[in-house]
């Protein structure tokens, strides 16, 4: 089912009477406008920025951006000569962290050390140049307290001073105390900071005084010097009154210490010996050696007696050594040899059976048996002295015995003597070495030892003010003064270009009276009167106001609206706009375009070139392409499609599934579909109400006929305007109406 209303061969001439009720509302003696004019309102109305006009706006009030620039320039000038003037002297501190190695004690001369200094260290060292106790001392010494320029009740509060601690902008100086305020001044004046990458820290001090304000940094810089020798030698003073009570308590432990072990020691009779040992131990060691001995004696007379006893039992001769050193033994071998001698001698003349042959070898055989005699007693002998020592070696291993079991009796009470004599030689050293500590306090502490730092760069008195800064406050003020009033004039020029665009969006129609400018169109001789132009565009903004708010009382029921109408396509794409318009001030709001027969809504677009529900139905575009917005408001935008499209593409069932998604994501979606040909009567009439946009020259009973047939076609209700909506009521401007 289609919807036609009339509208075969009437387009034409409807763009024609709207073109025409333009010419009558037009002023009387309309002049053309300058092309220079023309052009910024094209400027104007495209959005763009229009460069010349802020050029000419700037030139035309350059006396609203020269007269303040001027003004500051010259109130500056003489603030910065009326400000009293400050001097800035500054010291320089170097800290070393090197000790006089000729100042420490003998102990320490021999390693020379330096103490490593960090970032964090030098810091430490600028809060102590900080540090209130040194500001009470250069404040007392510099005598601040009795200067104006550090207190300023003694010079009197002026009534600004006294207006702004009453409004609490500044602290009120009598709520303070002298202290305070001197102290507030003080630290106004005073900057330290330690220079990057070094270990120089730096003593900045401003006075209206040059002399005293290098004065004052040259006694920051010595003070802070004075502070840490005065810290360092406190510290040795306190490091040796803690180390004096700490001596006292530890030798009287080492003495009950020692006491102990001795008492100990006497009553376990763990004596001590020689080589640091006890007298058990001594005894057992010299019992030891002693059988060592004994035995090895035995072993020794054993050994020999047995050699002599072989060489007497095989007859061989006799050659043992205490055999030969015998003195008797000596004597008979002497012998001996003698009779050898003898018998060698006589038995070169006589023969063997003769009686001097007989006798000498008698004699040499009792020889002979004399010596074996004396081997054997010898022998015997060895034997003696062999059990003799086996006895003593009994006697010492019974000794030993008796000294080990003496021993093993002692052994606990010799490993308790131990841990008392280790806890008197711990606590020993430990007051050796609080004595070592306690003479280097007591050395430090009578020396005048140096500073960690050393100054560098003392103070002079400066000539040149430090502050204020003439020049540089001078120019920022004058600059800061110029920009700021070009820009306000900027500001204003912008606003005044951007107006009409604001006022044709949301404000109504009555309160825009630009004429409407058509090329080659005559100008009817006989217009009409403006109060009667004025009445009439009222009357339309009203109207649809009122339907907009009755479509916001109706909720979810108008969710939906199709504007269709017997008028140009031109006046229902306005009236379906100024509609959207007034809803999308409180709701989101979509036009989607369904009639393709204006090109207003491409006109109002920001981007005219958008796909639209033909690219969708193709599948060439997304959702979020084919969406775009109204320039001159919040109402979004659906066209119908690029210039070309296939309009058969418009009666697809997929634009009724867009519709109903569109639904679902704004407040409002208003149709447009012009005269309503070649449409789906079910895209347009489901869940929607219809807004009518007549011709002008329609008559009532068609207007309630039309109403009838819509309602019968499926609209839930119908709404007839009582005229189309002109180009000037939609804020839309004259170049869309003549197109």
């Amino acid at each position: 089912m289609r919807l036609a209303f009339w509208r075969a061969g009437k387009d034409k001439a409807v763009i024609e009477r709207a073109v025409s009720k333009a010419k009558l509302e037009a002023k009387p003696k309309l002049e053309a406008k300058p092309a220079s004019d023309a052009a910024k309102q094209a400027s104007v109305e495209s959005g763009d920025i229009n460069l010349h006009a802020l050029g000419g706006a700037l030139a035309r009030k350059r006396g609203w951006i020269i007269v303040p620039t001027v003004l500051v320039l010259v109130a500056s000038v003489a603030i910065v000569n009326l400000i009293t003037p400050r001097y800035k002297s500054e010291s320089r501190i170097l800290i070393d962290g090197r000790e006089n190695v000729f100042l420490r004690p003998s102990s320490d001369r021999s390693t020379e050390e330096r103490q490593a200094l960090d970032p964090e260290a030098v810091t430490s060292q600028v809060q102590l140049v900080l540090s209130r106790d040194l500001a009470r001392e250069i404040i007392k010494k510099n005598k601040l307290a009795e200067r104006p320029e550090f207190d300023p009740v003694l010079q009197g509060i002026s009534p600004l001073k006294q207006l702004a601690a009453l409004v609490g902008i500044v602290r009120d100086p009598f709520s303070m105390t002298p202290e305070e305020r001197v102290l507030d001044a003080y630290y106004d004046r005073l900057q330290a900071y330690a220079v990057d990458k070094s270990r120089v820290i730096v003593v900045e001090f401003q006075s209206q005084d040059p002399e005293l304000a290098a004065r004052v940094a040259n006694s920051i810089a010595d003070g802070y010097l004075v502070l840490q020798q005065n810290a360092r030698q406190d510290q040795a003073r306190n490091a040796s009154q803690w180390l004096a009570g700490e001596i006292d308590n530890l030798r009287k432990k080492v003495s009950d210490a020692e006491a102990k072990v001795e008492d100990f020691r006497s009553k376990s009779s763990l004596f001590i010996g020689t080589n640091n040992t006890t007298l058990s131990n001594q005894q057992m060691g010299e019992v030891n050696t002693q059988l060592n001995n004994a035995r090895a004696l035995k072993a020794d007379a054993e050994s020999k007696a047995r050699l002599i006893r072989e060489m007497l039992q095989s007859g061989k001769p006799i050659e043992a050594s205490e055999v030969v050193n015998s003195e008797l033994m000596r004597r008979l071998s002497e012998q001996r040899v003698t009779l050898r001698a003898q018998l060698a001698e006589q038995s070169s003349t006589l023969l063997g059976n003769h009686p001097r042959i007989k006798e000498l070898k008698a004699q040499l055989s009792d020889l002979d048996g004399q010596i074996r005699d004396e081997a054997a007693k010898i022998s015997r002998s060895l034997e003696n002295d062999a059990r003799i020592a086996g006895g003593r070696v009994d006697g010492l291993t019974a000794s030993l015995d008796q000294l080990k079991k003496q021993a093993t009796s002692t052994n606990g009470q010799d490993v308790q003597l131990r841990a008392l004599e280790r806890e008197a030689k711990a606590q020993r050293d430990l007051l050796e070495t609080y004595l070592g500590k306690y003479r280097e306090a007591s050395t430090r502490e009578s020396i005048d030892a140096p500073a960690e730092g050393r100054i560098i760069s003392r103070g002079i008195v400066s000539n040149t003010p430090a502050y204020p800064k003439k020049l540089p406050i001078v120019l920022i003020a004058t600059l800061a003064t110029l920009l700021l009033s070009s820009g306000l004039v900027v500001t204003g020029e912008l606003l005044r270009q951007t107006a009409p665009r604001a006022v044709a969006t949301l404000a109504p129609a009555a309160a825009r009276r630009e004429p409407v400018v058509v090329d080659q169109v005559e100008m009817d001789p006989a217009p009409l009167q403006p109060e009667m132009i004025v009445d009439a565009e009222a009357s339309e903004f009203a109207e649809i106001g009122q339907l907009a708010e009755r479509l916001r009382a109706a909720g979810t029921s108008a969710k939906k609206v199709t504007v269709l109408g017997t008028a140009s396509g031109d006046a229902i794409t306005l009236s379906a706009l100024t509609l959207a318009r007034h809803l999308a001030r409180e709701a989101r709001v979509v036009v989607v375009d369904l009639a393709a027969s204006s090109p207003t809504i491409p006109a109002v677009s920001v981007d005219p070139t958008a796909p639209g529900l033909a690219e969708l139905m193709q599948g060439q575009a997304s959702f979020a392409q084919i969406i775009t917005r109204d320039k001159f408001s919040r109402l979004h935008l659906v066209l119908a499609g690029r210039p070309g499209f296939d309009h058969s593409l418009l009666q697809s069932p997929r634009v009724t599934l867009a519709i109903d998604a569109l639904m679902r994501a704004y407040d409002y979606v208003l149709l447009d579909a012009g005269g309503a040909s070649e449409l789906p009567a079910e895209l347009l009439t489901t869940n929607a109400r219809a807004v009518v946009v007549p011709d002008a020259s329609m008559e009532a009973d068609a207007r309630t006929l039309m109403c009838e047939q819509l309602k019968g076609v499926g609209f839930s209700e119908v709404t007839m305007l009582s005229r189309p909506v002109q180009p000037s009521d939609a804020g839309e401007t004259p170049r869309v109406v003549a197109a």
